[in-house]
């Protein structure tokens, strides 16, 4: 019954093997069991475990060694791709299996080494040593909406950061990993263009527009508090767009406030006086862009600060330099 067990377990684990020397399972076999004595033959028999790691031994004895791997060359880096042929073809979301997703993320990884990597070497070096990005860039944390693939930034062209329904909280609230990374990003990279980021069916703006004014909703279930937290950095925008759109429907009016709260989060960048400064001397613009994935468009403006009534209570803002993508 052990051995039958044993032989069961050892099947499973012979091809994750780890690499050692054969002569590891052959000297820790013979000290263990050879020259028996009368003391030694009290010893207990082997536990299963120890079974179990004789057999790892065993199977590591017959694998190649590390200098043998390294000798296969070329042959052994083609056979992998025959062995990962075809998945490439499609999405994440049509491959099947934990092994799969990785062999696809190796081959985009690899693509990108040999596609673009050497044979802009020079520049990828250069990135290395220092970055010059000329936008910073906050966008939702949807998987659908990636600025490096609906805008084409290349590395090293923006510095972003992506959270829940992109939103900029004003200083007053404190920091924020948000708020840390403009700062960097304005202080220190000296970036000249912040670009606010929305999108078509927003899970967070949704989320906003669905939570109740009274005293009840400041007590969430504990699965939910960081998110309506969070969400709640978009408040004003929320009651401007109640108050302007109380006779749509509630998805209209979340359509709506996607677009407010790009807005809004404009405005509330200029709560940093870091920012502020800059923009007053015009070395930082602030723009605003919409992505529809319905319809594949999207929508640019830039913030007219001169236009702008930026105050505590009752801020307004401007836009300028609109266009639509199409």
């Amino acid at each position: 019954m052990v051995w039958s067990i044993r032989s069961r377990a050892s099947s499973l684990l012979c091809a994750n093997a780890p690499l050692v020397a054969s002569h590891v399972y052959e000297s820790w076999w013979f000290s263990r069991f050879s020259g028996l004595t009368g003391s030694s033959l009290t010893r207990a028999w082997p536990k299963f475990m120890d079974l179990i790691q004789i057999d790892r031994c065993r199977a590591a004895a017959s694998l190649p060694s590390i200098k043998e791997k390294q000798t296969e060359g070329p042959s052994y880096c083609v056979r992998l791709d025959r062995e990962n042929k075809g998945l490439d073809e499609g999405n994440m979301a049509e491959t099947d299996g934990y092994q799969n997703l990785f062999g696809l993320m190796k081959q985009r990884f690899m693509s990108f080494k040999n596609q673009k990597y050497i044979k802009e070497l020079e520049h990828f070096q250069g990135l290395a040593e220092v970055q010059s990005p000329k936008f910073m860039v906050i966008a939702c944390a949807d998987s659908r909406v990636c600025p490096s693939n609906i805008l084409g930034f290349q590395p090293g062209e923006a510095f972003m950061i992506r959270n829940i329904a992109n939103l900029v909280p004003p200083m007053k609230n404190g920091p924020s990993e948000c708020n840390a990374a403009l700062q960097f990003a304005v202080t220190t990279l000296q970036v000249e263009n912040i670009l606010v980021i929305g999108h078509s069916s927003c899970a967070g703006i949704e989320t906003l527009m669905n939570m109740q004014d009274d005293a009840e909703s400041s007590v969430h279930s504990s699965s939910r508090n960081f998110i309506h937290k969070w969400v709640g950095n978009g408040e004003l925008a929320k009651l401007k767009t109640t108050a302007a759109t109380a006779h749509l429907s509630f998805d209209q009016q979340c359509r709506v406030c996607e677009k407010e709260s790009i807005n809004q989060s404009l405005l509330n960048l200029l709560s940093y006086p870091w920012i502020e400064d800059r923009v007053r001397r015009e070395l930082l613009s602030l723009h605003g862009g919409y992505y529809n994935f319905s319809n594949c468009s999207f929508e640019k403006w830039t913030l007219d600060f001169k236009r702008c009534n930026v105050k505590e209570e009752g801020s307004s803002y401007a836009v300028k330099e609109q266009d639509f993508w199409c």
